[in-house]
């Protein structure tokens, strides 16, 4: 069987993950592919041949973004390059639009099939954008029920596909055998603390977390965290452990990724905005959203914002099922009021698990099935 090439550019590590169901799903349903360009180990592990790792493109904000902008400018022009001497039959960019849309765009002005998989979020910011998705792109891959009205009406084939981490996680998560995956058996009110997987997230979170967890122990004296800390992250985690003095403390326990484990085991999370919120609500744990970045960066994203929400679990809910404290907003009394809230309310904690249910079931689609499904079309169009 001749194979398919294809190629790929995942910028980050939720962008590896979906491009590794993606490319998993095409192999389930016959399709040959030889895959190349930009991503990491979960391509990888479906024979993907990575020119860079997503590592290279990791960086958000304006201003973090403008720091690096030169190299990364390097990077796309030299894969353009590297692509169009040698065609692939169909390019996907994975997320990561300021990099991929423009690759997208001149690919598809060279004769190459372009497919785009997660909506950009052009219906909470940067609305514009449509126009520049209708010239890069023979079709978009929208992992939101909502997206594809909004590229239909525009005039851009679309396709819902789910979230393909509505079908990793059960819809009856088992909290008790989470628990004791993590070696962390009992009870006791547990709560996870994610500050994010890039560096300039942890370094803007994770002290405010920290101190916040403090407060939730003096009030709460049973209470236990779990922090899963990415591979590449460890060490920043146990630096920011040690500034605080309680790198010794016995009720927080450090483990070695298993952020779906943590999630699962806890009855609520610290967690900074971005897909690692939705995991929390298909865990079922009740959250405080939080983010910080640089001023100037954080003032320019306001003025684009469409919407009252950031967080996914509300946008999916079009409410404030959780809530959200954004840059100046992140204190550790603010997340400490609003994590005990989850830790003593029942009646708030079923509420919000209710509807992180009934956003699971939506979102559940057999995901890696459906894209492919879609791809093959664009393949035979």
């Amino acid at each position: 069987m001749e194979k398919v090439k294809v190629g790929m550019v995942a910028g980050e590590a939720s962008g590896d993950m979906l491009a590794g169901l993606l490319l998993g799903g095409l192999q389930a349903n016959q399709v040959a592919v030889q895959s190349m360009g930009i991503g990491g180990p979960h391509m990888k592990a479906h024979g993907f041949d990575a020119w860079w790792s997503y590592h290279e493109l990791a960086v958000r904000g304006y201003v973090e973004v403008l720091r690096h902008y030169r190299r990364i400018v390097a990077i796309r022009r030299t894969l353009r390059e590297r692509l169009l001497a040698d065609k692939p039959t169909l390019f996907i960019g994975v997320d990561a639009p300021d990099f991929n849309l423009d690759l997208e765009r001149d690919l598809r002005a060279n004769g190459v099939k372009t497919v785009h998989f997660v909506s950009p979020s052009i219906w909470a910011w940067r609305p514009e954008r449509i126009e520049k998705i209708r010239v890069a792109c023979d079709h978009v891959l929208c992992i939101f029920p909502f997206e594809v009205a909004i590229y239909e009406a525009a005039g851009v084939p679309a396709t819902y596909v789910g979230h393909p981490l509505a079908d990793i996680y059960p819809l009856e998560p088992d909290q008790a055998d989470a628990r004791r995956q993590l070696g962390l058996a009992g009870d006791g009110p547990l709560v996870a603390i994610l500050p994010g997987s890039r560096t300039a997230e942890i370094k803007y979170l994770l002290p405010d977390f920290l101190a916040a967890a403090q407060r939730i122990r003096d009030m709460k004296p049973d209470v236990q965290f779990v922090i899963p800390a990415a591979p590449r992250q460890h060490s920043r985690i146990m630096q920011g452990l040690a500034h605080a003095n309680m790198i010794d403390q016995d009720w927080i326990h450090v483990v070695e990724g298993q952020s779906a484990a943590a999630l699962t085991a806890s009855d609520c999370t610290l967690i900074a905005s971005g897909t690692a919120t939705l995991e929390a609500a298909l865990a079922r744990c009740p959250m405080v959203i939080a983010y910080k970045m640089p001023l100037l960066s954080w003032w320019l994203t306001q003025r684009k914002r469409l919407q009252p929400w950031v967080g996914l679990p509300n946008i999916l809910a079009e409410r404030f099922v959780v809530p959200e404290l954004l840059q100046d907003d992140v204190t550790p009394d603010r997340l400490a009021a609003e994590a005990m809230r989850w830790l003593t309310d029942s009646q708030a904690h079923e509420a919000a698990c209710t509807a992180f249910r009934a956003s699971h079931e939506t979102l559940k689609m057999d995901t890696a099935k459906v894209a492919s499904h879609a791809i093959q079309k664009v393949l035979a169009s």
